[in-house]
């Protein structure tokens, strides 16, 4: 079994590669792990707790003991199904600033600024826009690309209770985060459409099966085969056999930010020292693969509810039979919302050079594995910071394809992180100490407002930190001469021929929210300097920035 391209992972950026690659008349087969998406756990956006802890959907990786975090270890959810991560995760659409990408291209990404992306940025989406969103939005979004971004309805008076709060407590009140001026409070938007998830499978993998010239292989792949420095195909184990699937021209890995530095490294190519290890044959020493791992965390700050408007009044059997019924049957109601439908982006402070703070709003006090941690009405704020120094690794824990990596994000690692992760409690007790939260919120849930010094707020954060799912930068992009880079900006791995890579694994620094749109974004522009293309046009649009943004004390 052959093809003139191999795509390790049907997820996020490798489906994108897959549906641009057989659009241009390519042969491709991609090799996925996982089975169908098919059923409500992974359809129904309100269901989005489910399938990442399922086993069936998910990897079920987690971190090593974490050493700044009380040895905690914390769960790292990867999708093990066709649309890999974007059919279990969130659905929230981001794309990030616009000096993210910026950044990127000052690091060694040379044609990765945000000039050079935004227009695959355009190319991917069909964005339904909003009430909000002002007509200069427009001119920064796509409305014919294979991905639906749509915002929710916004029907529970709290979702704009919150954003008004952000307005009274000094911030700017965006119209599209994601267009012209990400900083500010606003409507969020998600990859839902018709009511139902719209993942990778459904914008990109489906479509190039329609072509007839895509293939998807079920079966683990168990490192690429590389012969005189040139990768020639795949070994999978599929069935209970291992055999090769031939590559003509190029492999492409897009297995998430854990399990591509894991195939690179079983392969070959990583630290000679920690491939010797293992007894694996050093085929290129790139020291970088696996390092550079980050992530952003997360607290949920939780209020309870003076009202009885929050979603609790659906926590129960009979209420969560109701949503999932009508959903069913009519595709509307409560089931058709992740109900993160409302948001901010801030700084932590004046003279800081772009929004550092994420918000996602929810109206229950409920935790991502679906457990609620209050018994009563309540609302909550996810807020994290969004450029933490701590680096940690993707390692080996054998050479055994099955056995799962060794993961250390070293959360918390870098004191800095723990004086942003402060400002995040304090200045989000400000906002929801705003008038227009005053009808609703009653009293803090957590922290509580006993937590009021440092160390009591480090106390929390020690304890009750949980990782917003966004792991990145594990084969980080650079210049090939660059020690520490994994791939040039071209998508190559530096050291083999005919090897790339083309998921959140090369980004050089995590981007400024969720990683679900960055990463279509990634196999959308990898997918034209495989085929030899010319680049899309650069898009020199402004982005809104005031580094003088002071936020008003209460």
């Amino acid at each position: 079994m052959d093809a003139d391209y191999v795509i390790v992972g049907g997820g996020s950026g490798g489906s994108a590669v897959a549906y641009r690659l057989a659009e241009a008349g390519k042969r491709v087969i991609v090799i996925e792990h996982g089975g169908t998406d098919a059923g409500p756990f992974i359809q129904m956006p309100a269901a989005l707790s489910y399938p990442m802890n399922m086993g069936l959907y998910d990897w079920g990786f987690r971190s090593e003991p974490e050493p700044h975090l009380g040895g905690r270890t914390l769960a790292t959810p990867r999708g093990k199904v066709v649309g890999g991560s974007s059919s279990i995760n969130g659905m929230v659409f981001v794309r990030g600033h616009a000096k993210d990408f910026d950044h990127w291209s000052d690091q060694g990404a040379s044609g990765w600024s945000y000039a050079d992306v935004l227009p695959y940025f355009k190319r991917m989406e069909t964005w339904h826009g909003g009430a909000d969103a002002g007509e200069l939005d427009s001119a920064y979004r796509g409305t014919s690309g294979p991905l639906h971004v749509t915002r929710g309805p916004r029907n529970n008076p709290l979702f704009d209770a919150f954003i008004e709060a952000g307005r009274q407590a000094g911030y700017p009140v965006t119209s599209d985060y994601n267009g012209y001026e990400q900083e500010g409070f606003g409507a969020m938007e998600a990859t839902i459409h018709k009511g139902q998830r719209w993942s990778a499978n459904k914008a990109y993998l489906m479509p190039a099966q329609a072509t007839g010239r895509c293939t998807v292989v079920r079966g683990l792949a168990r490192k690429v085969v590389i012969k005189d420095g040139r990768a020639t195909g795949v070994e999978v184990e599929r069935g209970g056999k291992v055999e090769v699937i031939g590559a003509r021209a190029e492999v492409i890995l897009a297995a998430s930010s854990i399990n591509t530095p894991k195939l690179l490294m079983l392969s070959g190519i990583g630290d000679a020292r920690h491939l010797m290890e293992h007894g694996i044959p050093v085929v290129a020493d790139r020291p970088g693969v696996g390092a550079n791992l980050q992530d952003h965390m997360e607290i949920y700050m939780q209020f309870a509810s003076k009202l009885p408007v929050t979603l609790y009044k659906y926590w129960n059997l009979w209420g969560k039979a109701l949503i999932g019924a009508q959903w069913l049957f009519t595709g509307k109601g409560l089931g058709a919302s992740n109900q993160f439908e409302s948001c901010g982006f801030i700084r932590s402070e004046k003279g800081v050079d772009y929004p550092d703070i994420q918000y996602h709003f929810l109206p229950i006090a409920v935790r991502y594995d679906g457990k609620a941690s209050a018994h009563g009405h309540g609302f909550q704020a996810h807020v994290g910071p969004m450029r933490s120094k701590s680096r940690g690794s993707v390692t080996l824990r054998s050479a055994n394809p099955a056995d799962a990596p060794k993961i250390l994000f070293n959360y918390m690692s870098h004191p800095d992180d723990w004086s942003d992760f402060r400002k995040c409690v304090r200045l989000t007790r400000e906002i929801f100490g705003q008038a227009a939260m005053a009808p609703y919120v009653a009293s803090e849930i957590q922290p509580g407002t006993a937590l009021q010094t440092d160390e009591e707020i480090d106390g929390f954060i020690r304890e009750h930190a949980e990782s917003a799912y966004h792991p990145c930068g594990t084969a980080r992009m650079g210049r090939a001469d660059d020690r520490m880079a994994v791939v040039d900006p071209e998508c190559r791995v530096i050291g083999v021929e005919g090897l790339r890579v083309a998921d959140s694994s090369i980004f050089p620094r995590v981007t400024n929210g969720n990683l679900n749109g960055p990463s279509i974004m990634t196999g959308e522009k990898a997918a034209d300097h495989i085929l030899g293309k010319g680049m899309l046009a650069p898009a020199n649009l402004p982005a809104w920035q005031n580094p003088n943004w002071r936020v008003a004390q209460r």
